[in-house]
């Protein structure tokens, strides 16, 4: 596929020379750029959904299938911080932010994630806050590979 000369033919016993360019394309280093684009854009993706760390806790549970626009999240870690996305908020500000922000939306779920050393009546608060803002589509966020608890 490369591009080369092809040797002309023998005229009168003398062998003459031509150099004739090949017609083809290499499209290698075009594969070569394209594979490294791919390579970038599959380990960059998962980065750019949330930027607040936070160890979520294990589970067995399947994910859910992804939505079309960028899921809305209300993250709450160990330092005793919530934020949404990655804005830090008070607590009595979350509900009317998440509000104004599900107002422009088409989708009115929001994930919950919590850090695992968070106590459990922490996530239990603000869950029944955003459920008492008329928010009843909450997920929470795990992550996969918890004890199944006997099953397979």
């Amino acid at each position: 596929m490369g591009a080369g000369v092809v040797q002309g033919e023998r005229a009168g016993g003398r062998r003459r020379r031509r150099a004739r360019p090949m017609s083809e394309i290499n499209v290698t280093p075009f594969v070569d750029v394209m594979l490294v684009l791919l390579i970038i854009f599959m380990v960059a993706a998962p980065l750019t959904t949330v930027g607040v760390p936070v160890e979520l806790p294990e589970t067995a549970a399947q994910s859910l299938p992804s939505e079309q626009e960028e899921p809305l999240t209300v993250t709450l870690t160990a330092e005793g911080l919530t934020t949404i996305q990655t804005t830090e908020v008070a607590d009595d500000e979350i509900i009317p932010r998440l509000q104004a922000i599900l107002t422009e939306r088409a989708s009115n779920k929001v994930f919950l994630r919590a850090d695992g050393a968070i106590p459990y009546a922490r996530v239990v608060q603000v869950m029944g806050a955003l459920n008492a803002a008329g928010i009843t589509d909450i997920g929470l966020v795990t992550e996969q590979g918890g004890p199944t608890l006997g099953g397979e």
